[in-house]
């Protein structure tokens, strides 16, 4: 753990936070106690960095979501706590976070992470803009940093056998359903009278996911956040494997129960992509959902996933899901079930989850067609 603080022989003000700021989800693992001071440093943001800042003008994002889940609406001027991270969403920003200290940085996200956009999406407006007065720092003067404050903690680093059977959700790309399967997963167990924990392993910081999860019966659950990482997005292979085997430490050490985990965006990128490469992933998997905004989308996020990386799903679900007419579509591709994630048949969704799996099952692509053998 690397604490930084400000050095005395700087000459830096430091000034006390006053009451009246919102407090984000992306500082999920910071307690407001220890929020006490801000001061103004050149020292170069590192990813989970807690800032002090002022909204200067509003762009495409006009709320914050809290740590509770509240959503806050934002005006010019709205005080809150902020955190640097880096931003992977297609449909929104790519942002990352610069390296060195800015005076003013773009809201990359509704949970309050900022850092200064590298790439926009054409059909959203440009961020949200945030004055940023200095670092967080607590009564001793040192800078907060998410990453120092783990809620996660497992009693041990050694996995017992048998765990708890792991339902993996991923998908063609950013809101093509994954969280609605994942919810329908946990409802369908839950009703079925199973326990169930949930994860979303990789994102941005967002309660909405989780907290869907839990609507739907899944408790304790539990994702990046919880660990200090406002987002996941260009992390090393070794940190996402750390998040991963934390959290399945964590909620996954009872095989009476069931692990949902989501994956955000698609099956192509890096984040994702290095999981689903990851043996210590996929020999954890007991099904494997696989979610599409549309029929085509599917198909070809079929073909990948059996190619690049040996596998073929147990049930197709997402958005198409709830399209007979997409459901038509891809059934002349593909023999694997598709579940409605809207309106679910818990029965047979259960079937679905709860048929044992082969030891090793002999995945592949034959004639053209996406089979499972």
């Amino acid at each position: 753990m690397t604490i930084s603080t400000i050095p005395p022989h700087t000459g830096a003000e430091i000034k006390r936070i006053n009451r009246g700021l919102i407090f984000p989800s992306a500082a999920f693992t910071v307690r407001s106690r220890q929020v006490k001071f801000y001061c103004l440093s050149d020292k170069p943001p590192r990813v989970g960095d807690v800032v002090y800042g002022i909204v200067d003008r509003i762009g495409q994002h006009s709320s914050l979501e809290n740590a509770s889940g509240r959503i806050h609406q934002i005006h010019h001027g709205t005080k809150a706590v902020f955190v640097f991270g880096n931003r992977y969403a297609p449909d929104y920003f790519e942002g990352l976070v610069p390296d060195k200290m800015v005076s003013g940085a773009d809201l990359l996200a509704r949970s309050g992470m900022i850092g200064v956009v590298k790439t926009k999406n054409s059909l959203v407006k440009d961020a949200t803009r945030v004055n940023v007065l200095g670092y967080v720092c607590d009564e001793r003067g040192n800078i907060l940093n998410t990453r120092d404050c783990s809620l996660v903690k497992p009693r041990s680093t050694i996995k017992k056998q048998p765990r708890s059977p792991m339902i993996l959700v991923c998908g063609t790309s950013m809101n093509s359903g994954k969280s609605m399967a994942a919810a329908a997963c946990c409802w369908a167990l839950r009703s079925l009278g199973y326990n169930v924990r949930a994860s979303k392993v990789t994102g941005t910081a967002s309660l909405k996911d989780i907290l869907h999860m839990n609507d739907a019966g899944a408790d304790p659950y539990a994702d990046f956040t919880y660990l200090g990482y406002p987002s996941t997005y260009m992390l090393s292979e070794a940190e996402l494997l750390d998040v991963f085997n934390n959290l399945d430490l964590k909620y996954a050490n009872n095989p009476k129960n069931f692990w949902v985990v989501e994956l955000a965006d698609g099956v192509i990128q890096r984040e994702t992509a290095m999981l689903l490469s990851s043996e210590q992933v996929v020999q954890r998997i007991h099904k494997l959902i696989f979610c599409s905004y549309d029929a085509f989308g599917a198909i070809g996020g079929l073909r990948t996933l059996a190619e690049r990386f040996n596998l073929v799903p147990d049930a197709v679900s997402g958005v198409c899901s709830s399209s007979p007419l997409l459901i038509r579509e891809l059934s002349a591709f593909t023999n694997i079930p598709v579940f409605n994630s809207v309106e679910t048949d818990v029965n047979r969704l259960g079937g679905i989850l709860l048929c044992p799996s082969p030891v090793k099952q002999k995945r592949n692509i034959v004639d053209g067609e996406i089979v499972s053998c």
